[in-house]
């Protein structure tokens, strides 16, 4: 898997990409289950899906499907002690990147 640190350096070392048209729909919303898939929560969280991440966070929903804006910061300490990173920032940047590398088949 590519990491935000790794993405650019993947993205150099790469001749062949596909436009940006061709992977990404600006008017397209991505559904959260894309951006944290199963294989990413899988390995840097202690759960097994994006849904049981959400239903044991601090919010009130009980399924992605269910979570709706997160107030920035307010999942800090409950992803600094149940992810591989530091907070929801680190978090959501990694899953997004994550997201990136595989549709420009770098993941």
């Amino acid at each position: 898997m590519v990491l935000r640190t790794d993405l650019e350096s993947a993205i150099a070392n790469e001749d062949d990409l596909p436009a940006v048209d061709d992977v990404y729909d600006e008017s397209e919303e991505i559904p959260l289950s894309a951006t944290f898939d199963d294989a990413f929560v899988i390995e840097h969280t202690e759960f097994e899906s994006f849904d049981d991440l959400v239903e044991a966070s601090p919010s009130d929903a009980s399924s992605a499907d269910e979570l709706g804006e997160v107030e920035p910061g307010s999942w800090d300490e409950f992803v600094a002690e149940t992810t591989d990173f530091a907070d929801e920032e680190q978090l959501v940047m990694a899953a997004r990147d994550n997201w990136v590398a595989k549709k420009l088949g770098l993941a």
